[in-house]
């Protein structure tokens, strides 16, 4: 069943790869519209073009605010808003690169990136990059994430915002104990022992266990073994002896320092559990910064990245990515371009970011007081932007990369925690799913 909704979604590809080659695409007026086969033009600068929203609702106001801030600047460029809901939106683009209709720039996050970029849909950015304002001014880490996602070397979105793997962790509970904070593995692994007292039902951690589970899970073992990169050559060093051995030490905790409900627990129950319980520390983004918030007040916790090596080195995988994209079917590239840019400018890169709870690629939006004062954020900002922070490029340009990560591996995962299954039989049978997704990748690149 597995390997049958692989074949699926790879033939689907390779029909929807068919349809834009043989599409003779057409557009219409001065908006862009058209399909993947339409090399689209530079235009006059000016006009009317359409932008997809691909989170519609929840981004809403704060894109119409985006609009109103650069018709105000450009008043010979109007933006037509189309809001996408996020399940939907990659579905959208597939039938607009099939049937027409494509927008001049769109919101694309790296989860659909290589799908859209292989179908011919996107414009190359790095010449407009590199002669842009913008050049030099966003985080040299998440544009890697952005070219890596895109399946090569080339830049097909320009990043607008990140979240970021983060630790809270419990700070009255750890002024208790008189524990250091757990700003390296070690003593993250002091501390879940020294919280754990299963008599009061305190534990020092919980564990994700149910949908979701991976990704976290990986993110601690690279940044335990320092491991740098996913691949070597065209095979992945995710069961590389020392990822296994870091694996083992990882779910060894539980039941021992953990709820034994972690088995089954997806983003939500965790942080609920975390949030109402005595547990010392969570590992989640900062996506749940306000829920802490509103559960624990500002005292009582902190959050900041995921741990460092003992000699400060960190080394974390990457998180998705949402991005901007300028759609090579668009008969006025050169306004929509002009809205890339102002979008990703100091300022409205920071109001969207502040909007969004998350990390502004602008590094100067980076600097802002809404950040300085959310300590979590600032931090989560301070580590992707920083030179000294290594990003494990998970392998999103996959087409089987969420089934592998999710509908394969997330039952192994579960039979890992319950001892059903080694570290070693967990990574080896991921590392043989990922070699062979490689190797398919390759051979149709």
């Amino acid at each position: 069943m597995k390997s049958s909704i692989r074949r699926n979604r790879r033939a689907a590809t390779a029909v929807a790869l068919g349809s834009v080659l043989a599409l003779t695409a057409t557009a219409c007026g001065d908006d862009g519209s058209g399909g993947a086969g339409d090399k689209g033009g530079e235009g006059s600068g000016k006009g009317t073009i359409t932008f997809w929203d691909n989170n519609g609702g929840v981004r809403t106001d704060i894109w119409k605010q985006i609009i109103a801030d650069f018709e105000k600047k450009y008043p010979d460029i109007e933006v037509k808003y189309v809001g996408l809901p996020a399940a939907s939106a990659q579905s959208k683009y597939d039938t607009a690169i099939q049937g027409g209709g494509l927008p001049d720039v769109g919101g694309v996050g790296t989860a659909m990136l290589a799908e859209v970029a292989v179908q011919g849909a996107l414009e190359p950015l790095d010449g407009r990059l590199e002669k842009s304002p913008l050049n030099g001014r966003l985080s040299q880490n998440l544009l890697d994430v952005s070219k890596s996602a895109g399946g090569g070397d080339t830049l097909y979105q320009v990043p607008t915002s990140a979240n970021n793997g983060t630790l809270w962790y419990r700070t009255d509970l750890f002024k208790k104990a008189g524990l250091d904070a757990p700003a390296t593995w070690a003593k993250f692994y002091e501390a879940a022992g020294r919280l754990t007292d299963k008599g009061h039902n305190e534990f020092g951690f919980t564990i994700r266990g149910g949908e979701g589970a991976i990704a976290p899970a990986l993110d601690a073992v690279y940044g335990q073994t320092g491991i740098t990169s996913f691949w070597n050559g065209d095979r992945t060093t995710v069961n590389d002896p020392r990822n296994v051995a870091a694996l083992e030490k990882y779910v060894a905790l539980y039941k021992k320092d953990t709820p034994s409900a972690d088995v089954n627990n997806d983003f939500t129950k965790m942080v609920a559990q975390w949030d109402s319980g005595t547990i010392g520390m969570l590992s989640h983004n900062l996506g749940s910064y306000q829920d802490h918030l509103k559960a624990l007040g500002k005292d009582k916790f902190r959050g900041i990245p995921n741990p460092t090596l003992d000699d400060g080195t960190r080394v974390q995988v990457s998180n998705p990515v949402d991005g901007l994209s300028l759609f090579k079917s668009s008969k006025n590239k050169a306004a929509a371009w002009k809205f890339i840019e102002f979008a990703l400018s100091a300022a409205e890169n920071s109001k969207y970011n502040e909007s969004a709870g998350q990390v502004p690629a602008n590094t100067d939006a980076a600097k802002d007081a809404w950040i300085q004062r959310a300590e979590p954020t600032k931090l989560a900002a301070e580590a992707l932007n920083g030179g000294d922070t290594k990003i494990v490029q998970l392998p999103y340009y996959l087409p089987d990369w969420n089934t592998i990560s999710k509908a394969d591996n997330e039952p192994n995962f579960q039979k890992l925690l319950l001892g059903k299954m080694s570290a070693k039989e967990f990574l080896d049978t991921l590392a043989d799913q990922l070699n062979a997704a490689q190797a398919d990748w390759k051979k149709n690149h």
